[in-house]
């Protein structure tokens, strides 16, 4: 009997390539954010990338960070990719998962998060740490008893043909 191969990649390098891989379907022109959430036993339950609500075309509604009108700014209509996860999952509770995210959570999927029972978070990037947003996610993780984590890259470089 042969010995099993080794160098497969780990449950955390397959979840965050699942999530850096959701958040390419993202046709956000600056942004692009995916998120993949997983059962306690690395079951994968739902995905998500930020993008516009289901029905709003991506041709009639805004990309652009900044303008006169807020109106005119894709801040008001896009959703972000945990609450796209979160919102995508039609499998019951999320009571115990744990979610993968290539950005750190703001403060609004911070709530989402919290209030659908996920107690764990592993992102890949916090470019925003000292914004109010991500400093009142932290608050609010540490009070509920999400613990959060930072992603530590294996350097593994995976390549996908298609």
């Amino acid at each position: 009997m042969g010995s099993k191969r080794k160098d497969y990649i780990s449950w955390d390098e397959y979840f965050m390539g699942v999530a850096m891989l959701s958040g390419m379907r993202s046709k956000d022109p600056n942004t692009q954010v995916g998120c993949c959430i997983v059962s306690q036993d690395n079951k994968i339950l739902s995905m998500g990338y930020n993008g516009l609500p289901m029905g709003c075309s991506d041709d009639e509604f805004p990309w652009v960070r900044e303008g006169d009108d807020p109106l005119e700014t894709k801040y008001v209509y896009t959703v972000h990719s945990e609450l796209n996860a979160i919102l995508n999952y039609r499998g019951g509770s999320l009571e115990g998962a744990k979610l993968y995210v290539s950005l750190f959570p703001c403060n609004e999927c911070a709530k989402a998060i919290i209030q659908s029972g996920i107690k764990e978070v592993i992102y890949d990037c916090n470019k925003y740490e000292d914004t109010s947003s991500v400093k009142a996610s932290m608050r609010m993780f540490d009070a509920a008893g999400v613990n959060y984590h930072q992603y530590h890259r294996t350097q593994r470089e995976i390549t996908i043909r298609l």
